[in-house]
This record gives structure tokens, sequence and C-alpha cells, in this order.
């Protein structure tokens, strides 16, 4: 019985003493940084160096405190611009504790991640009216560029000259979006060194417009396109007008070409046609007049012509019979 007794005490012994040793380490890890209380008081320095370290068991506590980059993401609120224009802007930020004494007693908390959340609150009292104050001084073209890049202008307007010029003026930058967070940064950096933060960087994450502005830009961006469109139709009439014209032109000129071509060749037909009648009739003049007058006669009489002539009369001689040059006279039915 004595036996037994010993080696259970020999035991709760060894769990005492394991329980005091693994009370009393910490481990340091490389992204930490370590802060000894006792009673929640701060004792010492802070541990910033990796590696293993003892503190007085169920007395003193450990609180671990990172040393990389934490990150801040602000609610998106409506800003207006210089010009009166009310945006919706998200902007976002990193972090990081360098003084962790400094921290925990100006920032407080009872665990490590109560501390962060109430850092994050510290955060966006400093961090939100810098960039409200940034936006609300500068135009909106400031927050949205970054620099003058050159801008493809043609289609800005459908109308050309001084107005695309003002539009390029318009969007001509002196401050740019990367000197506004530069500026927000330099506002809000010194306000956090008090707690032992570091603000590392700043950015806009996003840029919009509110509900009512949007659908008035909308709007102006239809009726610019519109403009746009429009330009390009009256162009293209101008084009297949013109277009019609040559066409036209053409056909006329083609036209004309044969025209005359075909009068030419017409011409020299009727020249070749009347040599040989000529030449023809020249043989036998009275048969020429033969054949004259029968044309006369198809054309002056037809079935409802009347004609009350002497027998006599020279116009109908042919009536009377033919006598060609054989001396013949031949009667005509």
């Amino acid at each position: 019985m004595g036996d037994s007794k010993l080696k259970a005490f020999y035991i709760i012994l060894a769990v005492a003493a394991f329980t005091v040793i693994y009370e009393s380490a910490y481990v340091v890890d490389e992204t930490e940084q370590t802060v000894i209380t006792q009673f929640g008081k701060i004792i010492g320095e802070a541990i910033t160096e990796p590696g293993l370290g003892f503190k007085i068991p169920f007395i003193q506590k450990a609180q671990m405190y990172p040393k990389n980059l934490l990150q801040w993401d602000g609610d998106p609120g409506q800003i207006p611009t210089k010009e009166k224009t009310y945006i919706w802007v998200d902007t976002f930020a990193r972090w990081k504790i360098v003084d962790a004494i400094k921290f925990l007693k100006t920032v407080g908390g009872v665990t490590v991640n109560d501390s962060i959340v109430k850092a994050n609150i510290k955060l966006n009292d400093i961090i939100d009216p810098a960039v409200r104050n940034f936006i609300t001084s500068n135009r909106l073209i400031e927050t949205v560029r970054k620099s003058n890049r050159p801008l493809d202008l043609s289609q800005v307007r459908a109308d050309e000259g001084d107005l695309a010029k003002d539009k390029a003026h318009e969007y001509n930058i002196t401050i740019g979006r990367e000197k506004i967070t530069a500026g927000v940064m330099k506002q809000a950096r010194p306000k956090l060194e008090q707690f032992g933060i570091e603000l590392v960087d700043v950015k806009i994450k996003r840029v919009n417009y509110v509900d009512t502005v949007r659908d008035s830009v909308y709007n102006r961006m239809i009726a610019e396109r519109k403009q746009i469109a429009e330009k390009f139709r009256s162009e293209g009439k101008g084009e297949a007008r013109k277009i019609i014209g040559q066409k036209e032109r053409e056909i006329k000129r083609i036209s004309s070409e044969a025209y005359k071509t075909a009068q030419e060749i017409k011409g020299k037909a009727d020249a070749e046609a009347t040599a040989i009648f000529a030449e023809s009739f020249g043989l036998d003049p009275e048969f020429y007049s033969f054949v004259q007058t029968l044309d006369i006669y198809a054309t002056a009489l037809t079935e409802n012509s009347s004609l009350i002539l002497s027998t006599d009369s020279e116009f109908l001689k042919y009536f009377k019979g033919y006598t060609g040059t054989t001396g013949k006279k031949m009667p005509l039915e």
C-alpha cells in the first residue's frame, strides 16, 4: 500500500513539474513579438528575436503580437469631389505593429485579437477622414488617373476643334491618384505612430459613382455615342452620294461615248448607202424616179386616203404604166 501511494505521488509530482515547465516556457516565432505581463503590468522589453523563453508560471503571461503586415479594409462611403460630384470610394491599407509595448499600452485589449480589432477602429478614425479630406479637395479625374498618359480623344465628341481641346484639358491631371494616396499616408502616419503602428501603404481599391450620378453619366455617354454614330452615318451618306455621283458621271460618259461611236458608224453606213443608191440610180434616172414615187405613194396613200386627181396628173403618171429603159409600157396592177 505504501508503494502504491509513493508511485501515485511521483506521478502527481511529474505532472506538476511538466505543468510548471509548460506554463513557464514559451516560443517566439520569427513572425511574432512577445510582451510579458504580470497581473496586467508590462514586464521588461518586448521580445522580438525568435527562440525559446521562460516566464513565471501562472503569474506572468506572454502575449504574442504579429510582426508581419496586417490588413485594414475601410468601409465604402460617399464622398463629394471638388466638382461636388458624389462618388463611392473604397480604400484599403497595410500596417504593422512596430512597438508592441506602446501598442499594448495605448490600444489595450484583453487578447491579441481584441487588440487588433481595436487597432482597426483607430485606423478607421484616422485614415477615413484623411481620404475624405483629399478626395473633396481634388477633382474626380485626379482620383481616377495617375498620369497624363495620352488619351485617344478622336471620338470624345462628334464635333472637332475647340470642344475637343476643352475635353483634353478636362482630362489633364496635376496631382493624380498616387499623390493623393501619398498625401493620405503623410497625414495619417504620424497619428498612428503614437499607438506603435506603422502605416505601410494606403490604396484606393475602387471608385464609382453614386446611383443618381451614375444614371446621368450613362445618359451623357449614350448621348455622346449617338452623336458619334450620327457623325459616322452622315459621313457614310456623304460617301455614298459621292460614289453614286461618280457612278452616274461614269455611266453618262460611257453612254455619250457609245452614242458618239454609234452615230459615227451610222453616219458612215448612211453615207455608204447613199453612195450606193446614187451609183445605182445614176445608171437609170427614170427607175430612180419610179422608186421614189412608189415611196411617196406608200406614205401618202393609205386605206383611208381619198384623192380626186386627173389621170393626166404628173403624180399619177405611173398608174398608167411604166416604160423603162426597154421602151415597153408595163401596166400596173
